[in-house]
């Protein structure tokens, strides 16, 4: 619990410090965290960092994450990407005459998709013309109001489990507690800034952050007990990896922005 603390706090106040220095810090720190988070999903299915479906798959992420229209350059759509790195992808199950096979294509794409978009989500958020700090800050801590109210509702009242094949620990209770939470959050954002924010955006943001939230972390655990893991790396000591820490960011944020909840 010690290690988990400390690395909780020295984590949390690097990512904090360079969430709010913006700019820069916070694209290399996204860009960073998206890649490391790229070759322990890769890891999971048994494809090496230098293999070259998981050389390709890094191109293509970083093609993604990396805002490249800050800097002018407008013809890289993420359905551009997408589209060459599947073709990629495929022509090297035929120049390797199967080597590299289907299965291992599909892992490769559907990983680069997921976290690409994911992360590339949180850096469009801190890029944003106006208020872009207020916006992210109101993100994830709506992300983590939900988490820790799920944490606590569930260990003091929570008795119906939620998902028992797949997060035994999970109850009802703690996940409508992390709703709660989470609205509750992001109503004291609409009250200290209501200029930005309606309250029944606010609201509906929060029950759409704790549930998308909720629902990431559901889908790692499944995947995880699939391959029989606990944690997806050890780069966090006490947390596990960088996508044991983002699962639930990496499904709100796109949802998020694609919901106009926070107007991109």
């Amino acid at each position: 619990m010690k290690q988990r603390v400390v690395t909780g706090v020295l984590a949390g106040a690097v990512f904090l410090g360079l969430m709010i220095a913006g700019g820069h810090f916070y694209v290399a720190l996204i860009v960073a965290m998206a890649s490391i988070a790229l070759i322990e999903f890769l890891k999971m299915n048994r494809i090496s960092w230098n293999n070259p479906l998981a050389l390709a798959a890094i191109v293509g992420l970083l093609a993604i994450v990396v805002p490249f229209h800050s800097y002018g350059i407008d013809w890289l759509s993420d359905m551009t990407i997408l589209w060459l790195l599947m073709f990629a992808l495929l022509a090297l199950t035929v120049f390797s005459k199967n080597r590299y096979t289907i299965d291992e294509v599909a892992f490769t794409f559907l990983g680069t998709a997921y976290l690409g978009i994911g992360f590339a989500s949180m850096v469009d958020v801190r890029l944003m013309e106006s208020n872009a700090l207020w916006w992210s800050f109101l993100a994830f801590c709506a992300i983590w109001a939900s988490d820790i109210g799920a944490y606590f509702f569930g260990r003091a009242f929570g008795k119906h489990k939620l998902t028992p094949l797949i997060s035994p620990n999970k109850t009802v209770e703690g996940a409508i507690g992390g709703v709660v939470s989470s609205i509750l959050i992001a109503l004291v954002f609409a009250l200290l800034s209501p200029d930005l924010i309606e309250l029944w955006r606010a609201v509906v943001l929060g029950v759409v952050a704790a549930v998308a939230g909720q629902l990431g972390d559901l889908m790692q655990s499944a995947y995880k007990r699939v391959r029989g893991i606990k944690d997806m790396g050890n780069i966090l000591p006490g947390h596990g990896g960088i996508l044991d820490r983002t699962d639930s960011w990496i499904i709100v944020f796109p949802i998020l922005v694609l919901t106009q909840l926070i107007p991109v």
